[in-house]
This record gives C-alpha cells, structure tokens and sequence, in this order.
C-alpha cells in the first residue's frame, strides 16, 4: 500500500498523474486530487493537492470505513476543507511578505 502510494506521490511531484489518482468529487477543479489503493480488503484514500506549482501538499490520509457508500465521509471533508484553508492563508501571508519586500 505504502509504495503504491508512494508512486502516485512521486509521478505527481514529477508533474505528472498516477493512473489511480483523480480529481475529488465537489473541488471544481483538478487541483485537489484523490489516490484510491485496496489493500488486504480495505480501502485507504489519499488526498493532496498540487494547487500551488512546484509543491505538493498531502491533506490527509485515511480508511475508508464503509458508512456511506463510496461517499467521502462529510468530517474527511470537513478536515480536507480546513486544511486547504490554512494552506490558501499560509499562501497569500508568504506572497504579501514577498511583496512587501519588493516594494522597500
């Protein structure tokens, strides 16, 4: 499971997208993007986004526990949600910093 998951991670730093990788239901664009690996009978989900060029973040990791069908369960998403969040804020505050250094 752990290198399959490490292959999609690596092709995406490559800029490229792993075969088991596809953009998260709900997210409008392909900038958050989901890794689906069965292993041992369970199903563990990687969710990462490459919405910043040249970095890739890994939002979470988790099992899928069959509650809801093949639906992300709402606090997965909740926890995605505000980690991207935070990223979108740690973003602007690094570009207002660089921009605050060009202007002095």
């Amino acid at each position: 499971m752990r290198d399959a998951v490490g292959q999609a991670l690596f092709e995406a730093q490559k800029g490229g997208k792993h075969a088991s990788a596809k953009p998260l239901s709900g997210y409008g664009d392909a900038s958050v993007l989901e890794i689906v690996v069965d292993y041992a009978g369970n199903t563990f989900r990687v969710v990462y986004t490459t919405k910043w060029r040249d970095q890739l973040y890994v939002l979470h990791v988790f099992q899928k526990k069959s509650k809801s069908g093949i639906k992300t369960p709402k606090a997965e998403i909740n926890l995605i949600d505000a980690r991207l969040k935070r990223l979108r804020e740690m973003h602007a505050a690094a570009a207002k910093r660089k921009k605050g250094s060009k202007d002095e």
